[in-house]
C-alpha cells in the first residue's frame, strides 16, 4: 500500500511536472524574437512571474513537486535494487527499452542539470545584482543570451533535454499505467500523445541555446 502510495505520488508530480514544462517552453519561445523585442519581452514576463501572487504559490508547488519526485524515484530505485528488480539480472530487458531500464541514470543527469539551471538564472535573478532593461525590469534576458553564448554550456544543455525526451517518454507511460487510464482500447493514441509530447518538450527546449549561440556568434 504504501509503495502503491509512492508510485501514485511520484504520477501526481511528474504529471504537475509535465505541464509546468509546457508552460515553461511557451514562455521561453520568446527568445526567438528579434533581439530588442525579445529582451523587452522576455523581461516584462519574467518580471510578471516574479511578482504575481498566484504564480508564486504554483511556483512553490512547483519546487515541492521536483525535491518530491526526486526523493521518492531514489527510493523507489533503492527498493528496487535491493528486492532484485534489475531488467539485467532477470533477463527482463529484452522486454522492455533501455531508457525504461536506466530511468535513475536520466533522472541523475536532469537533477544535476536542473541544479546548474537554478544556479545560472533563479538564483541570479532572485538574489544576483541584475541590470534592469529599457523598461526598468530585470535584464534576464542579457543573462541568458550570455549564457548560451558558451559552446560547453549549450552542448550540457541539450544532452540534458535528450535524457529528458526519454524520461518524458518512459514516464508518461508509467504514470498513466499507474493511474489505472491505460486503456487497451486507447493504447496506440496514449503512445502518440507520449511520444509527440517528449518529442516536442526536448525538441523545444533543446533548440533554443542553439539558436541563440548561432545568432550571436555568426
Amino acid at each position: 500500500m504504501q509503495s502503491l502510495s509512492r508510485k501514485i505520488l511520484m504520477c501526481l508530480t511528474g504529471l504537475f511536472l509535465c505541464f509546468f514544462l509546457v508552460i515553461h517552453l511557451l514562455g521561453n519561445l520568446q527568445l526567438f524574437l528579434p533581439a530588442e523585442k525579445a529582451q523587452l519581452q522576455f523581461n516584462e514576463y519574467s518580471h510578471f512571474l516574479s511578482g504575481n501572487p498566484l504564480i508564486k504559490i504554483v511556483s512553490y508547488v512547483l519546487y515541492a513537486s521536483i525535491i518530491l519526485h526526486a526523493v521518492y524515484a531514489l527510493v523507489i530505485t533503492v527498493k528496487n535494487k535491493k528486492s532484485g528488480g534489475d531488467y539485467k539480472k532477470d533477463n527482463r530487458g529484452r522486454a522492455s527499452k533501455w531508457y525504461s531500464r536506466n530511468m535513475g541514470i536520466l533522472g541523475t543527469i536532469i537533477l544535476v542539470f536542473l541544479i546548474i539551471h537554478f544556479k545560472n538564472f533563479w538564483y541570479e535573478y532572485k538574489f544576483g545584482s541584475l541590470p534592469s532593461d529599457a523598461n526598468g525590469n530585470r535584464d534576464l534576458y542579457t543573462l541568458v543570451v550570455t549564457t548560451y553564448q558558451e559552446w560547453w554550456y549549450v552542448v550540457i544543455y541539450v544532452l540534458s533535454m535528450i535524457a529528458l525526451g526519454y524520461h518524458l517518454l518512459h514516464g508518461f507511460f508509467s504514470a498513466v499505467r499507474t493511474l489505472g487510464v491505460f486503456h487497451p482500447k486507447f493504447v496506440k493514441w496514449f503512445r502518440y500523445f507520449g511520444i509527440a509530447y517528449s518529442v516536442a518538450i526536448s525538441f523545444g527546449f533543446a533548440v533554443i541555446p542553439v539558436y541563440v549561440y548561432f545568432i550571436n556568434n555568426k
